[in-house]
């Protein structure tokens, strides 16, 4: 495949090298050539058939609805931009083409969502809880949007809401904890990134799915089907 990669920061370099050892034929594209979108016309996009962006919250808007005109399938790994997924939701709808996006690529975190979901049964056990994430100095975002579903998977299986606590200190790939204490013991899960390789590969993976598809995706419903 031809792949356009948006951001050439620590991530968006990782996603390059995946996409290359998995032979697709890749350009990138860093944010000081793209400013608000200028670059992705319908005629520079045409001979890719998907787009992968980690970018930033600011430019991953207009960088989608450029790619929707153009009806390229976007791949969406940058976090903190949700609030506007409903309005980008109904132009792809409109525009016959694809969004794939999630919280982590992750195979091993989506793995661990379904363990968080588990063992929120605590909360119904007199466990109280928290949510404890760390991350790099640069991430933009905080709570991270891992974290955010963690919450969101917790409360949706108890109706009960757990605190996020967020750490941004040196070069932390990326860590997750979900902490549950009662009386008589503690529950620690703890997911561990130890570099981007892993988001890499599953944001690659779901450019492979997503070409040919319409539609918007979160990539916790079908990363199994990859």
């Amino acid at each position: 495949m031809q792949l356009l990669i948006l951001g050439c920061g620590k991530t968006g370099s990782q996603v390059a090298d995946v996409a290359r050892e998995r032979r697709h034929h890749v350009q990138t594209l860093s944010g000081a050539s793209n400013a608000n979108s200028r670059a992705l016309t319908p005629e520079f996009l045409a001979p890719f058939n998907a787009v992968i962006d980690f970018t930033t919250p600011a430019a991953v808007v207009p960088n989608a609805e450029a790619c929707i005109r153009a009806h390229k399938c976007i791949v969406i790994g940058t976090t903190g931009w949700y609030d506007h997924l409903p309005r980008l939701r109904e132009q792809a709808l409109a525009a016959n083409t694809g969004i794939l996006y999630g919280s982590n690529f992750s195979i091993g975190v989506n793995l661990f969502f379904e363990i968080v979901q588990t063992a929120a049964a605590a909360m119904n056990f007199d466990y109280s809880g928290q949510i404890f994430e760390r991350h790099h100095v640069q991430k933009k975002d905080a709570p991270s949007g891992t974290a955010i579903v963690m919450q969101k998977t917790i409360r949706e299986a108890t109706q009960k809401e757990l605190e996020i606590v967020s750490f941004r200190e040196g070069d932390a790939v990326g860590m997750h904890e979900l902490v549950f204490n009662s009386p008589a013991d503690r529950i620690y899960l703890c997911h561990d990134s130890k570099s981007r390789r892993g988001f890499a590969e599953g944001a690659v993976r779901g450019a492979e799915w997503i070409v040919g598809k319409s539609g918007v995706y979160d990539f916790h419903r079908i990363w199994r089907d990859l």
